[in-house]
């Protein structure tokens, strides 16, 4: 059943330094997805080597049933 009010999503924010492999990168993202149902949003790489990474996940409210 589709609800009819906008979807409401966390954002975690992951600044990845320097010099960080792109398979340590993938591994940390992928932990973070598998673990804590995080997908990403949006991801920047910047000339000088640093990823900036916007996670986000849907967030579930629970309704009073009685």
């Amino acid at each position: 059943m589709a609800s009819s009010r906008a979807s409401t999503w966390e954002y975690r924010e992951i600044v990845l330094p320097r010099g960080t492999k792109r398979d340590a990168a993938r591994a940390a993202l992928v932990e973070l997805a598998e673990h804590g149902s995080w997908e990403l949003a949006r991801l920047v790489l910047y000339p000088d080597g640093r990823r900036r990474v916007w996670l986000r996940r849907r967030v579930i409210r629970a309704l009073r049933t009685a």
